[in-house]
């Protein structure tokens, strides 16, 4: 393929990807964002885009014909969905228009929670036990045969978003007659206390080059409904724990057909017996600022090496990961009872970012030693607790 520019449609339905949009542009292509007329005065970074394309709200069909209608004077060369509710619209637009990527089959296990633990069992992968809610007799028999507590979850939902503990069979099914016709979008499954960990990686042919380790120092579920504060530190490498779910996280990217791109995963390791669990992925960079802890601790900016491997699999080149330092990494993020909370008090030398939003404080830190950013952090939680700390109740979705 020559040197000449190529295409990209950015999709994006919230204010994220900023670096994937900066690495693109600095490839030498063309960035064309598509996102929603709210979203326009959001800081974007203007001098890497090359038009906008804006839209109310999402309709299908409506944005096929937009595009069909720029495809006229603009060949677009590559699709990318910026958000994970952006997955399975653009997979869809993928097909219709006939574009290389993710098509609907393979997005469904990075978008729709059952259809990613149907294919993991079915491909060895360890999940925790589950049931759809189509059959009556189906969840009987699971309740009956599966102690409590459970966790329903909505299918198509990202983190934490929508999901409900429940204590017993009565309760399943006073939740389940809530949701009435809207039952057949959400699961059941076991819940088990244990420790969340997220593996952030970058894929290309079909392989992992690339995953970074990381523990929720409180899991996302207790944050959002506990209204707690966010935090998450790198996992010590070579450890046990770490080279185990390296591994599963290779075996979960096969089994799902991921070729190339970003992706963001989630496992839990059991309390009472040390086993690891695949609880969701994703195939975009993880949010709530992971990828800039990610970043500080490895070296890899996993938006703007995303961009590169798309560009290298357009052009038929040979994707190169940049040098990966080996250090640790954590941040705390919470939201703040000030709106533009004062950080100056932070002083350690450790702190490589510092949040920039209103009502929000956070930080991350970076060390040679673990056991270093752990202390930090334990520190900054109780600073913030106390100084800065507010909550707002999880939303609810419809249960």
């Amino acid at each position: 393929m020559s040197k000449q520019p190529l295409n990209f449609l950015c999709v994006s339905t919230y204010f994220k990807g900023e670096d994937f949009l900066k690495s693109v542009k600095a490839e030498g292509n063309n960035v064309y964002l598509l996102t929603k007329k709210k979203l326009d005065k959001e800081p974007w970074p203007w001098e890497s885009i090359d038009d906008t394309f804006y839209i109310e709200e999402w309709n299908q069909n409506d944005v096929a014909n937009g595009i069909a209608y720029k495809f006229r004077t603009i060949k677009f060369d590559r699709f990318v969905a910026l958000d994970d509710f952006d997955v399975e619209k653009v997979a869809l637009l993928r097909e219709h228009f006939r574009m290389p990527g993710m098509g609907r089959t393979t997005a469904h296990y990075f978008r729709d929670k059952l259809a990613m633990r149907m294919k993991a069992l079915e491909e060895g992968v360890n999940v925790p036990e589950f049931t759809d809610l189509f059959n009556n007799d189906s969840i009987n028999d699971y309740a009956d045969r599966v102690s409590p507590p459970w966790l329903i979850k909505p299918r198509m939902e990202a983190s934490a978003t929508g999901i409900k503990k429940i204590q017993c069979k009565d309760e399943l099914w006073q939740v389940i007659n809530d949701l009435g016709d809207e039952r057949d979008n959400y699961l059941v499954e076991k819940f088990a206390p244990g420790d969340v960990y997220h593996v952030d990686g970058l894929n290309v042919d079909g392989k992992v080059v690339f995953a970074r380790v990381s523990k929720y120092l409180d899991t996302p579920f207790e944050v959002a409904h506990g209204g707690g504060i966010f935090r998450s530190a790198s996992s010590k490498i070579g450890s046990k724990e770490e080279k185990g779910l390296q591994k599963m996280n290779a075996s979960v990217m096969k089994a799902f057909g991921m070729q190339f791109g970003a992706s963001h995963t989630e496992f839990i390791q059991s309390k009472a017996t040390g086993e690891l669990f695949f609880l969701e992925t994703s195939s975009r960079v993880g949010g709530a600022n992971l990828a800039e802890m990610v970043e500080a601790a490895s070296g890899v900016n996993l938006w703007g090496e995303w961009a590169k491997i798309e560009a290298a699999n357009l052009r038929k080149k040979t994707y190169k990961l940049p040098k990966i330092n080996n250090q640790y990494a954590g941040i705390v993020v919470s939201l703040s009872r000030f709106e533009h909370p004062d950080t100056s008090s932070f002083t350690d030398k450790e702190i490589v970012w510092r949040m920039n939003k209103a009502w929000h404080i956070g930080l991350i830190v970076v060390s040679d030693s673990s056991e270093r950013v752990l202390e930090l952090l334990d520190q900054y939680t109780e600073r913030i607790g106390k100084e800065f700390h507010a909550s707002l109740p999880a939303p609810d979705k419809s249960l």
